[in-house]
């Protein structure tokens, strides 16, 4: 489902903002922006806040919107369909371990050959869903 309205401007290098909130931050691109935002409704239900932004370019990376999101928050999560290694999750990791270390955990795909097959079954084999994002902000929220 669209996340941002059509006429929304394009700011490149520019994090949305989707929710605020200041238990955790989840950080999420593409498809996977829609589960994020699905988890921090989760999440609030459970007492539970979470600021979600959608990182629509990892190149260049929003540094302010992620050094904001570690000072302010007790951790990070980043969502992406993609590899871990070399994606938005790898790109907020390097940021952190140089800027500010910060609590984070990542989902995505694992550093390994893909299996192939439809998008719902490859999603769901390595993770990549809303449960996902919940289970890995509430290790972080404590």
């Amino acid at each position: 489902p669209p996340v941002t309205p059509v006429e929304a401007p394009l700011r490149v290098g520019t994090a949305d903002p989707l929710r605020d909130g200041d238990d955790v931050a989840i950080i999420a691109c593409g498809c996977m922006v829609a589960p994020a935002l699905a988890a921090a409704a989760e999440l609030a239900d459970q007492g539970i806040e979470a600021r979600v932004l959608n990182m629509h370019t990892v190149k260049p990376l929003d540094r302010d919107a992620v050094l904001a999101a570690a000072a302010e928050t007790r951790g990070i999560v980043t969502a992406e369909e993609h590899h871990l290694t070399g994606g938005l999750g790898g790109a907020v990791a390097e940021l952190l371990a140089v800027a500010h270390p910060t609590p984070m955990r990542m989902v995505g795909m694992p550093d390994e050959f893909a299996l192939v097959g439809p998008t719902d079954k490859v999603r769901e084999h390595y993770g990549m869903d809303s449960r996902h994002i919940v289970d890995a902000a509430r290790a972080l929220a404590g």
